[in-house]
């Protein structure tokens, strides 16, 4: 009797085993729809939003799993999709900065690339915006058009397709829609408290929460067609907004309103090994970023993930813990340069901004199409904004940190209190371990990275083992966290061999520098310098000085430069120091003088010479 039971529970064991070898010999791979809006942070219903209509995204969350602390790696778009198509930071890319088309390395695949040799059909419908140079990115979909779709795939071949809807695009709150005919009311909207309550606020915010619910009626359309075709059992769908926006202080910084967004994901019961929770409907509050995209479609393809991938499969069975932080990063934002680092962890987010001496609200010409911005600054000037909304228009703290749960909106810096100084320490640490992990390439200024890796692809160029990444970021913090007592190591870093030494040597005295002999000495013999970059923040900070004439002569030359960057940097200078001597003003408006109108988008240094002459004209 014993030797029955025996008999029996090994064969009962065998069964087993063989059945679930079978299953997962047989299960197939999963089809993969991928929704992508522009634009949007989580101003949905499920994510607890009072005025938003979603019905249809709220129903995927109550059937799929909604991700409480999903993030762009950017705060913007392309950055962000140069992220999300390699599983690679867009700063280790050297691809930041928005917009910048510079060579991709063979060393980093993409991956739809890498999908399709695992045998998906993969579909892009339809843009792109890559952040790289076109011809780097040709031909790596199967298809990638307006007419893109799934339904053009083999018999039983598994797809990924991607549907791109931009109806939330910034662009949406450009022209104003009479307030009679939106859905939801001015009045009735939640502003939040760094913006003044003017009337193209509320329009604004009312007008957009109305392209969100434009944007989930779109959303169930796909939802509904899936289900009609008879995928929905076999499909995994993932829905994310490509960056937070897009009211004045969201889209292109690195706060929550720009990098947090709605990331919802519905796996049908045949996948349920993928669950990331025990049941649909459950949240999940592990922290994932777009870094993580790419290695969890090759986790879920049962695709080999590439090393060079930095990010973390959140699903599949390649599914690895959580990261502790999500890290995320600015550069420059069409003509304007600036450069932050962010960490955040469950709770908080660090920031480090390594242009403190830039104020937050820089003009940007796209981002002034906005009626709200455009009375954000009014009001500004007219006295009527308090302490809170007055602080987007003066230049930033070095390092900032916020409870995220006690104060959502991040208004109040938490960085220079004592009760949290072991925090700020521990998150400043982690932001630049990720840096130096990455092989940050933002800590040398874009015109001087191109200038140093020549023909050679940026991630090549910092991951070519012959740059010191300890010794930059060093320098770079030194920079912005010294002091005055520092002096004397910024004027050695300006005579150091490698440029971007010199850079942030000088970038020192400009945050740290007095007006001594030797200062003085140094920032004109900075003058001298190969690098515009050294050249440009040596003469700004001249300027700051006391030393006028030399700085105005310095940035009238520099305007004269063939390189479009150069100049477009020279004029960031002249609108920061505010100067309007008349060689200035000349200088500038021959830039204006010399732009072909013919052109169809004009370039950096001509939209900003035009606003410089425009605000000169007004003041």
């Amino acid at each position: 009797m014993k030797n029955t039971r025996i008999t029996l529970l090994c064969l009962f064991l065998l069964t087993l085993a063989v059945t679930s070898f079978t299953n997962k010999k047989t299960l197939p791979p999963p089809n993969i729809l991928w929704i992508v809006s522009e634009d949007n942070s989580p101003l949905f219903g499920c994510y607890g939003d009072r005025v938003a209509t979603t019905p249809n995204l709220d129903k995927m969350a109550a059937k799929g799993f909604l991700y409480t602390h999903a993030y762009a790696n950017a705060p913007v778009c392309a950055p962000a999709r140069n992220t999300i198509l390699t599983g690679v930071y867009a700063c280790s890319n050297g691809s930041e900065n928005m917009r910048s088309h510079y060579k991709r390395s063979d060393k980093v695949p993409m991956y739809p690339v890498l999908m399709r040799k695992a045998g998906y059909y993969c579909t892009n419908n339809s843009k792109e915006d890559y952040n790289f140079d076109k011809k780097y990115t040709k031909d790596i979909w199967d298809e990638s058009s307006r007419k893109a779709h799934y339904k053009n795939r083999k018999p039983g071949q598994p797809f990924l397709a991607v549907f791109n809807l931009g109806i939330s695009h910034e662009s949406s709150i450009h022209k104003p829609i009479p307030s009679e005919k939106l859905r939801h009311k001015p009045e009735d909207v939640i502003l939040p408290p760094y913006h003044p309550d003017t009337k193209e606020f509320r329009h604004d915010w009312a007008q957009y929460y109305d392209k969100i619910e434009n944007l989930d009626t779109q959303v169930g359309k796909l939802l509904d067609e899936l289900e009609k075709r008879g995928l929905a059992d076999n499909t995994i769908v993932f829905y994310y907004g490509d960056h937070g926006g897009v009211l004045g202080r969201s889209k292109r910084f690195v706060y929550e309103t720009g990098t947090r967004v709605p990331f919802i994901v519905r796996i049908p019961k045949l996948y349920k090994e993928y669950f990331p929770a025990q049941k649909p409907g459950d949240k999940v509050d592990r922290i994932i970023s777009f870094v993580d995209l790419a290695p969890t479609l090759l986790s879920l393809a049962g695709a080999p993930i590439p090393e060079t991938m930095q990010g973390h499969a959140f699903l599949g069975k390649q599914k690895t813990p959580a990261p502790e932080y999500a890290f995320m990063f600015r550069g420059r934002m069409d003509e304007r340069f600036d450069m932050s680092r962010a960490v955040r962890d469950e709770k908080y987010r660090y920031i480090h901004n390594y242009m403190p001496y830039r104020i937050y609200g820089q003009h940007i010409n796209y981002l002034w199409k906005a009626p709200s911005m455009r009375s954000w600054e009014k009001a500004y000037k007219e006295g009527k904004c308090n302490k809170t909304q007055s602080a987007f228009w003066q230049t930033k703290p070095v390092e900032e940190l916020y409870d995220t749960e006690n104060d959502p909106w991040e208004v109040n810096n938490l960085a220079g209190k004592p009760e949290h100084r072991n925090r700020l320490i521990k998150m400043r640490k982690a932001c630049d371990s990720i840096s130096f992990n990455i092989r940050d390439a933002g800590f040398i200024p874009e015109i001087m990275l191109s200038q140093l890796a020549g023909k050679t692809p940026f991630y090549d160029y910092m991951h070519s083992g012959n740059i010191d990444m300890q010794e930059l970021i060093d320098a770079a913090n030194l920079a912005t966290l010294g002091a005055p007592a520092d002096i004397p190591r910024y004027l050695k870093m300006l005579k150091d061999d490698f440029p971007p030494i010199r850079y942030w040597g000088a970038v020192g005295l400009l945050i740290n520098g007095r007006k001594e002999a030797l200062v003085i000495k140094g920032l004109k013999e900075a003058l001298k310098d190969t690098s515009p970059n050294v050249v440009l923040t040596a003469a700004e900070a001249l300027y700051d000085l006391g030393e006028k004439e030399t700085s105005i002569k310095t940035l009238t030359e520099v305007l004269k430069n063939p390189n479009i960057m150069v100049r477009t940097t020279a004029l960031n200078v002249i609108d920061a120091v505010n100067d309007k001597s008349p060689e200035i003003k000349k200088a500038v408006n021959n830039i204006v003088e010399m732009h072909d109108a013919s052109q169809r988008n004009t370039p950096h240094d001509v939209r900003l010479a035009q606003y410089l002459l425009e605000k000169w004209n007004m003041n």
